[in-house]
């Protein structure tokens, strides 16, 4: 038995139920018999800037697609994959037969959000054993798959209300044997109606919380409380069928903004001689990027840029995070043409008010994830001679002075396997003042060439350093431009040259079999600093972390 009601109504009923399990761990045939290991679904979801915080790979001796180098507190740790996890299927393809290359492309056309139908390591290997079909449905496939393609994925969908005179314009409905609050009675017109409500459709977010467990009154309640302006998380029948099917909680990185009647604004811009005409500003009472005077008759005036917009994207990458001067030099890197994605005031209102990223905008309308880059682990041997650097790829020298807080970043790395990088900057320490970023590629510690260090080798001298830190590092783009044309890494790249007073650290090819970890000199002075670059995720201290693997091909993701 169902009920209806409005918010003129006094309710009575109370319902709260738990959403169903995420997962099981087997599945049975019809004839009762096991049909083989059922994979785990774990539907990932990150924001701008964000990776999933492991690495995908395969290795020398081992089967299939394997889970390592899992970030601690990232995404995908958080969300439960273990070290040494199979990949089966990524969003509903089976992808146990595929080449590396093309599981970790799929990965990353994925979007924000990616499911994967995971094997964990002594299953997998039964399973293979056994020689169980794992691209047989009866093996975990929760979506269906068109030519070896999987079908779209069906999505949530966000909607703004603004209440008139005659309110919202919907009612709501539970039913006792249905899990949910669903709108009901949608008013043709109506607030609700042009807002992109539907009949039938399942509450999931009110203004950014999740209401999935609460009881009709609450949610009611929540509504009400919510005032004159809602933002919903909704699910229609197709959408609330497949997530249930996938046995993942919806998020709004999940979501289609295409109901939101308020839209960011993707401006494309050429240059003239004279710039772009507009002026980059900073808002002392308001974090963020903003568009300051604007020239008549510029190329910025003509792809329509407004006075007061604020930037939140260059050509797809997010700089929420970036200083000033990073957004300028970002801009100038850009060429002669660049892509702005920004937000009035109040498209930015409601945005926050569902706590939605503009980038989602981006991502529909470009049909692409934003600022992902696109790579593979391995470096290609660099060739003896080299050539001149592109001014834009070049690597940064950045100067630590340890606080009682540490280094502020952590080293990121595989026990036993050469290549570092740099992850949790922390905002404000001692690696953000340097410069340093998330995912930087570390090349040199005092004047030492790492790049064919192990990981705990890497570690101890960096320990052995005292207080004072010089790390030559490359951001990843950079990095790959560098190798692929033989241009080694060095000192002698960096844009903004030491000066006089200030000799850098004697630069040191260190040969394959020489000890890394034994004492090297740091300096007697130091380098000038380089140019600052923006931070990432918070920690307290520089440490490491690792995990045993030997390594054949990875990607981070």
């Amino acid at each position: 038995m169902s009920k209806s009601l409005t918010f003129a109504e006094a309710i009575q009923t109370n319902l709260s139920r738990q959403p169903p399990p995420l997962d099981q761990d087997t599945e049975e045939t019809a004839a009762g018999k096991m049909a083989g290991p059922k994979p785990r679904v774990i539907n990932l979801s990150k924001r701008e800037g964000q990776g999933y915080g492991f690495y995908l790979r395969v290795e020398h001796g081992e089967e299939g697609h394997l889970i390592r180098a899992l970030e601690m507190g990232g995404v995908a740790e958080l969300a439960g994959l273990k070290d040494g996890d199979r990949i089966i299927r990524v969003n509903g393809t089976f992808v146990d037969s595929m080449e590396h290359s093309q599981v970790a492309d799929l990965v990353r056309k994925s979007g924000m959000s990616v499911t994967l139908h995971i094997l964990e390591k002594d299953a997998y290997k039964s399973a293979k054993a056994k020689g169980v079909n794992l691209a047989d449905p009866q093996s975990g496939q929760s979506q269906p798959a068109m030519n070896g393609v999987s079908a779209p994925a069906a999505k949530a969908k966000l909607c703004y209300l603004q209440k008139s005179s005659r309110g919202f314009g919907f009612s709501l409905k539970s039913t006792k044997d249905t899990h949910g609050i669903f709108m009901t009675e949608v008013m043709p017109g109506g607030v609700a109606d042009q807002a992109g409500v539907k009949s039938g459709d399942r509450i999931v977010e009110i203004n950014s919380e999740n209401v999935e467990s609460l009881s009709h009154d609450q949610t009611v309640q929540k509504i009400k409380a919510a005032g004159d302006k809602v933002m919903f998380l909704l699910l229609d029948e197709d959408a609330n069928k497949f997530f249930k099917s996938k046995g993942v909680r919806p998020s709004v990185a999940q979501a289609t903004v295409k109901h939101l009647q308020h839209k960011p604004r993707i401006v494309d811009m050429t240059k003239r001689a004279d710039g772009y005409g507009f002026v980059l500003r900073e808002d002392p009472k308001h974090p963020g990027h903003y568009i300051g005077e604007i020239d008549k008759e510029s190329p910025a005036e003509r792809a329509g840029l407004k006075k007061n917009d604020r930037l939140v994207a260059v050509n797809g990458q997010g700089i929420d995070k970036c200083r000033h001067e990073q957004v300028v030099e970002k801009i100038s890197q850009q060429g002669n043409k660049c892509s702005f994605l920004v937000m009035d005031a109040e498209t930015e209102k409601i945005y926050n008010l569902g706590d939605v990223s503009p980038l989602l905008y981006w991502e529909e309308m470009r049909g692409s994830p934003p600022g992902y880059p696109e790579h593979e682990a391995e470096a290609i041997p660099a060739i003896a001679a080299p050539v001149p650097a592109d001014a834009d790829h070049n690597p940064r020298l950045c100067r630590l002075e340890k606080t009682a807080a540490g280094f502020g970043f952590h080293l990121n790395g595989i026990q036993g396997a050469q290549g570092q990088y740099i992850k949790e900057v922390v905002k404000g320490g001692a690696a953000d003042k340097a410069g340093l970023e998330d995912d930087d590629i570390v090349v040199e510690v005092n004047g030492v060439n790492v790049e064919k260090s192990m990981h705990e080798e890497v570690v101890d001298l960096i320990r052995k350093s005292g207080d004072t830190l010089f790390l030559l590092v490359a951001d990843r783009v950079a990095y790959e431009h560098l190798k692929a044309r033989g241009i080694p890494i060095t000192l002698q790249l960096v844009n903004k040259e030491p000066s006089t007073d200030d000799p850098a650290p004697a630069y040191t090819e260190e040969d394959d079999s020489k000890d890394a970890g034994s004492d090297n000199e740091r300096p007697a002075t130091p380098p000038a600093e380089t140019r600052s670059r923006s931070s990432s995720s918070s920690s307290s201290s520089s440490s490491s972390s690792s995990s045993s693997a030997s390594a054949s091909e990875e990607d981070r993701l």
